[in-house]
């Protein structure tokens, strides 16, 4: 029994299926993202193809499950997205499937496919979130007066339903709230915020 389990230890894992979304788009801000999502909802956000230090933050299930869903529906792209109509350029946008040895990518500016539309706006969701979070922890930690707009941006991203991954917000939140050396309405924002993130209560119209 021993022998087989050290046998077992030493073949290769499996590598677990991933979608891969890249943007690239000169003189936007990003001017290049990507984002790499795990089947069990593990996330890592990139703004440079070197950065060594990517945030990670972790999907909610039902977010994870629409991604692969919208991602099988488009045949794990295998085929053309390309709409090849004359529209203003948007960022070459590429999708990546890897499941092990079956990898497949397409690259496209504009797409008339619903799925496939669908699909970059879940991307483009991820990216508002992540600049949302990136600017709340930089003003918590360098610049305290701009935590209330931060907070506020953030808000407004909820309201609208633009955010995503919303349990990486809750250490943050928390810190702001509990911390008195932040102001009193940074505090109440950053506590009503954490509530309505652990779906304490709704949003205060």
């Amino acid at each position: 029994m021993k022998s087989i389990a050290l046998l077992a230890l030493s073949l290769p894992l499996a590598a677990a299926p991933h979608i891969t979304y890249s943007k690239s788009f000169p003189g936007s801000v990003p001017a290049w993202c990507s984002i790499t999502v795990e089947r069990d909802g593990s996330a890592v956000y990139k703004e440079s193809p070197t950065d060594d230090q990517p945030l990670k933050f972790h999907l909610e299930n039902d977010e994870t499950a629409e991604i692969f869903r919208l991602a099988d529906k488009l045949g794990h792209f295998t085929r053309p997205l390309e709409s090849n109509l004359k529209v203003a350029n948007m960022g070459v946008k590429t999708f990546r499937f890897e499941d092990g040895k079956d990898i497949h990518e397409v690259k496209f500016n504009y797409s008339l496919d619903t799925d496939a539309q669908q699909l970059a706006d879940w991307f483009e969701r991820i990216i508002e979130t992540e600049q949302d979070y990136m600017r709340l922890e930089t003003t918590a930690k360098f610049e305290k007066l701009g935590v209330n707009q931060a907070l506020l941006l953030l808000q407004i991203s909820w309201e609208r339903k633009r955010l995503v991954a919303r349990s990486q917000f809750l250490p943050l939140l928390d810190r702001v709230a509990k911390n008195e050396s932040y102001m009193h309405m940074d505090r109440e924002r950053a506590a009503e915020l954490a509530d309505i993130f652990r779906g304490k209560k709704a949003l205060a119209q």
